[in-house]
């Protein structure tokens, strides 16, 4: 299921998605960063390695990508593709 709307706030460091059965899930940056879901994060936290991320990390770019969202933060890492589902996954 794909979002009706996505937001960013850099401010106050969410991101938002409003889903089509009414539903809010807000993200914080850092708590967006630490899940990524790439292989080399997906990795750590398969060894039970918690990623340290700064909590002033900032969500700088959001790319779509059909069934989910490539998400580009102020640390530099781009590696993560967000699938829709893993997103409201996380959300639950």
């Amino acid at each position: 299921m794909n979002p009706l709307s996505v937001s960013n706030s850099q401010s106050e460091r969410t991101l938002c998605l409003s889903w089509p059965d009414g539903r809010e899930s807000l993200f914080n940056h850092a708590e967006l960063r630490r899940q990524c879901p790439c292989s080399q994060c997906r990795a750590f936290r398969l060894k039970g390695v918690t990623l340290r991320v700064d909590e002033r990390v900032r969500l700088i770019e959001i790319n779509p990508q059909g069934y989910g969202v490539q998400l580009v933060f102020s640390d530099g890492h781009q590696r993560g593709i967000y699938p829709w589902d893993y997103l409201a996954q996380l959300s639950s």
